[in-house]
């Protein structure tokens, strides 16, 4: 878009814009009243009657699994045990304040956004589109909310007490913790949670009219400059609809402050518990103000001018806060960043940033990286059930029952495996997805889980890089992914691997086992076992419509059903849209 030069240009581009922005702010807030009450009726009584109804079981089974487990110590179960009515009887209360919250969010800014979106560039017969987006796809879209929060409750909970439960290694120890260090740690929290709160509190207050004016000058120089936030067309609406909305942010950050003082308070004491000292809680809880201060200044574009002082909160040398494994992965990905960035390779092409609102939500999201995995386990999988190594007992366990870790852990680990082998063998600064599409540091979709993963996925990338792999070696490795434990040497004894190397074979069954681990973490978001199974689902009728298995009529005529069902109430939702926008990317096979 051309940006108006001159100070009538601007004029014009102002008063031509404003009519039109009120008009689409008041259409999409009368789709949101209309809209809205539905939306916020089926989550809020949805959400709420799955948490209240599995609140019991959750009570009762999370005692059995502490009192249990031996990966805690005595001392820290019986503080569990002691302290753990406090947040479960808490729990349906936030759960039912969260679903109240989420379903009024959803409910008012989904249909006010999708009337904003529907004329944007490239959107055909844009007078309709304003009328019906983010109507009957917001409904669906609260179905798919309850829907998620539903498998988390019955999935993802169970899956996390089960890991609780399992038997500890030889090489671990139960997490215990010292008597002799929690009255200076309790004392430390008490005086440091009030003062905490009351210092960056205070300081948020101090600076929210600077922020509120600072934020009102700055997106009003923009819209009359068409410059910023105002250069696309698509991105004005909501760029004006922010500086309406302005002030809500400032609370919201207001409000976010005074939340986290608590846990900076909290925290205070817990180093005071890691460095054995007194004092050292005492200087973390001055330098959390300090850092608080130091960081809005930044925020804020302000001068430093006199800040409260910062000393230091952890003895020399210590490193009780960092282990060897998070140090591996810092250097890993510092050292990959470093290579990049001074251009040691050739460049090549990077997940493209999205050019509408909605895509960029989905991209912040982390659309595209969820779109390869699905598509590369759709690949991979159709591949198996031909070789023979996933069965129809194993597709059928996985949707009848919801369990089966060879569909829904397994599979996905070799898919991540096999990318890390690429990567490796291309010398790939992050991770190869195809031979055009590299994923690094730079254009990792910044959010905090994926960015979890990142760094441990570099790591196993360049031990893979080490061990280099023949291709006879992929291939029975592919074979022992889905087919053995891979959790003791002895379980690839007479398995045909090429390699007699021990060390070999040690190393990469700890890599598979990582690699487990990271899918089994992935597969309790609620929206990864949603995806999974519709995935699996159309697997299975695919294999029988090919003859590749013998399916079971009655486990085919309810897959029919639900594919049928899933059709209906998740068109047009978020994550589907967002593939049909073409930000996946293509997928190389095994």
């Amino acid at each position: 878009m051309n940006v108006p030069v001159g100070f009538l240009a601007k004029l014009w581009s102002l008063a031509s814009f404003l009519p039109f922005f009120l008009l689409l702010l008041l259409l999409g807030s009368a789709k949101a009243l209309l809209i809205g009450p539905v939306v916020v009726a089926i989550v809020f009584l949805g959400d709420s009657a799955v948490i209240v109804g599995l609140w019991p079981a959750h009570f009762v089974w999370t005692y059995c699994c502490v009192l249990t487990t031996k990966r805690i110590g005595p001392v820290l179960k019986i503080l569990a045990v002691v302290f753990l009515p406090l947040p479960l009887l808490l729990l349906p209360v936030l759960g039912i304040a969260g679903s109240l919250l989420v379903g009024i969010g959803y409910g008012v800014f989904v249909p006010l956004m999708a009337t904003f979106e529907a004329v944007g560039e490239g959107v055909a017969d844009k007078l309709s589109h304003c009328f019906l987006d983010g109507t009957a796809s917001t409904i669906r879209g609260a179905c798919v909310v309850v829907r998620d929060v539903t498998d988390f409750c019955f999935h993802s909970y169970f899956s996390f007490m089960d890991e609780l439960s399992e038997k500890m290694g030889d090489d671990e120890e139960p997490i215990d913790i010292k008597l002799s260090y929690l009255p200076r740690s309790f004392l430390v929290a008490l005086v440091a949670v009030p003062l905490d709160v009351l210092m960056i509190t205070g300081v948020a207050l101090w600076k929210s009219p600077c922020m509120l004016l600072k934020g009102w000058q700055r997106l009003c120089e923009d819209l009359v400059g068409r410059e910023g936030p105002f250069l696309e067309t698509v991105c004005v609406p909501f760029a004006g609809l922010a500086i309406v909305l302005w002030p809500l942010a400032v609370i919201a950050g207001v409000i976010a402050s005074f939340l986290s003082s608590f846990f900076f308070g909290l925290h205070a004491g817990l180093v005071a518990y890691q460095e054995a000292s007194f004092q050292m809680g005492l200087s973390y809880m001055i330098s959390a103000v300090a850092l608080y201060d130091e960081y809005t200044n930044d925020l804020l574009y302000l001068r430093e001018g006199s800040c409260l002082p910062r000393p230091k909160y952890r003895k020399a040398g210590s490193a009780k806060h960092e282990t060897g494994r998070d140090k591996d992965e810092h250097n890993v990905t510092a050292a990959c960043a470093e290579k990049q960035h001074q251009g040691q390779r050739k460049h090549r092409r990077v997940l493209h940033r999205s050019k509408t609102f909605m895509e960029t939500i989905q991209r912040l999201r982390p659309i595209q990286i969820w779109d390869w995995l699905f598509r590369s386990c759709e690949i991979n999988g159709r591949i198996l059930l031909g070789e023979g190594l996933i069965s129809s007992e194993d597709i059928e366990e996985f949707i009848t029952k919801g369990k089966g870790k060879k569909l829904s852990i397994k599979l996905p680990a070799w898919c991540i495996l096999h990318c890390l082998i690429r990567s490796a063998k291309h010398d790939s600064h992050g991770l190869l997805i195809s031979d055009d599409v590299e994923v690094t540091n730079f254009n990792w979709p910044k959010d905090k889980v994926f960015d979890w993963m990142l760094g441990p996925l570099l790591v196993l990338k360049e031990q893979m890089k080490k061990l280099e792999l023949t291709e006879d070696e992929e291939l029975c490795l592919q074979k022992l992914v889905m087919t053995n434990a891979n959790e003791k040497p002895s379980d690839w004894d007479d398995c045909g691997f090429p390699s007699s190397d021990g060390v070999k074979r040690a190393q990469l069954q700890a890599i598979i086992r990582r690699l487990q681990g990271i899918v089994a973490n992935m597969s309790r978001i609620p929206s990864f076992r949603r995806r999974f199974m519709s995935l699996a689902r159309a697997l299975y009728l695919e294999a029988i419509d090919a003859g590749t298995i013998d399916g079971s009529r009655k486990v085919e005529r309810k897959v029919k059903a639900d594919i049928a069902s899933e059709k209906l109430q998740s068109r047009d939702v978020g994550d589907t849209k967002g593939s049909s926008n073409g930000t996946s990317v293509d997928v190389d096979m095994v």
